[in-house]
């Protein structure tokens, strides 16, 4: 029987096949690596992307706002009576003074109204000069029986002084002496009781006069109320100003009430801006303000916060000075720049997309080649208008990307600068 016998493996052939086998798994390894960072590296292009460089410094935090100038003192003028537009004097945006004529209106009736009132003040101030002449023939009368009863209380008390020494020697009877007694002490009574009489009719006389004096004044008030609704037909500005709006038409019937015209300071102005809610916590009464009319910047103070929110924003009313520059006007637009603070010695950085004040943001700082980006991640602090503190995270001088990245947290970015 025969008996195969294997030709034994040469020892160097199995070396190879292990150092193979080593090869190839060392380079799909590699491989593998290659790929998975490839994956993880994303190319961008300068253009499509915003850096900003970290600043060390002080920052204002300013809130910005905008708005228009209002005048701070404003007369709304409106009608006292029903009336019909006769004559437009003025139109909007004439300069007015106090006695200027803006409207003349017409109303009829006034006149007739102010003309029956002129005759019941007539009538009421004749009633009272009558009633002055009678109370004066009334007190003249009163006297003169005064008078004569004292020239009686006279001659009786002549005849009792001389009836007092006769009827001592017995030429006068006792009784003829105690009748002229009797006759002086009873024209005495008459005369006190007629000088209480006049007191009293002077104090009658007095309030008679007073009531018939109230009737004149109440006739003369009817009277000047007629004469100024007559007068308000002339439509006057009331203050040096500017003519804002005029509200009626040649010929338009006017119910009582009804606007006419607005009239507006021209040199004492406000600033009347909108700041948005979410910053309307750094603002406070007292805090310093740039208003910018875009050819002029003004220096104003907050006076006033509305309470109210209106889409998204709040006003804010800012004083002016007195000496404002010829670019300001009322009703123009302008924009506004709020001072709240000024943070000291501090790191800021143009706020990035999406950031929130105290708050961690993750952004990607470029390398010293601005070619490569690392993610970093920030802890930020106050805000300042377009800028924001950095409390940690960065250092001055360093350059950030704060454009939105999206789904781009967790890579490292080689940046394509496109010429």
């Amino acid at each position: 029987m025969d008996i195969v016998k294997k030709k034994p493996q040469h020892k160097l052939f199995a070396n190879y096949k292990l150092q193979l086998i080593i090869v190839v798994s060392t380079a799909l390894v590699l491989m593998l690596i290659w790929a998975i960072k490839m994956a993880g590296a994303v190319s961008v292009s300068r253009d499509d992307i915003l850096i900003e460089r970290v600043v060390m410094g002080d920052l204002e935090v300013k809130t910005e706002g905008f708005g228009v100038l209002s005048s701070n003192k404003q007369l709304l003028l409106t009608t006292l009576t029903q009336a019909t537009v006769k004559e437009i004097v003025l139109k909007p945006g004439a300069n007015v003074t106090v006695d200027s004529v803006i409207v003349r209106l017409e109303n009829p009736e006034l006149i007739q109204e102010m003309e029956n009132a002129q005759q019941e003040l007539a009538q009421a101030q004749a009633n009272l000069r009558q009633l002055m002449l009678n109370n004066k023939r009334e007190t003249l009368n009163e006297t003169a029986s005064l008078e004569e009863i004292i020239a009686l209380f006279e001659t009786a008390s002549l005849n009792r002084q001389a009836e007092e020494k006769l009827v001592e020697k017995g030429i006068v009877s006792q009784l003829a002496y105690q009748e002229s007694v009797l006759e002086e002490r009873q024209l005495t009574k008459r005369i006190s009781i007629l000088q209480q009489r006049i007191a009293q009719l002077k104090l009658v006389h007095a309030e008679s006069v007073n009531i018939q004096q109230e009737v004149v004044k109440q006739r003369q008030g009817q009277l000047n109320i007629a004469q100024s609704r007559l007068q308000a037909l002339e439509v006057k500005a009331g203050f040096n100003g500017v003519l804002q709006r005029l509200s009626v038409e040649l010929g338009q019937s006017l119910a009582s009430g009804q606007e006419v015209a607005l009239i507006g300071s021209v040199t004492d102005l406000i600033a009347l801006v909108r700041v948005p809610q979410s910053q309307i916590h750094h603002i406070e009464v007292g805090q310093s303000a740039i208003i910018n009319t875009r050819q002029d910047k003004i220096t104003g103070t907050v006076a006033r916060i509305n309470p109210m929110v209106e889409d998204n924003t709040v006003e804010v009313e800012i004083t002016l000075p007195a000496n404002l520059p010829t670019s300001a006007r009322p009703q123009l637009t302008v924009d506004a720049t709020i001072i709240a603070d000024t943070l000291k010695a501090v790191y800021y950085i143009k706020r990035p997309a999406n950031a929130q004040p105290f708050s961690e943001i993750a952004l990607y700082r470029l390398n010293s080649e601005i070619s490569k980006a690392e993610l970093r991640t920030l802890k930020l602090g106050r805000e300042a208008g377009r800028y924001i503190e950095i409390l940690t995270g960065a250092d001055a001088d360093d350059v950030f990307i704060i454009s939105d990245l999206p789904n781009q947290k967790n890579t490292a970015l080689e940046l394509t600068v496109k010429s």
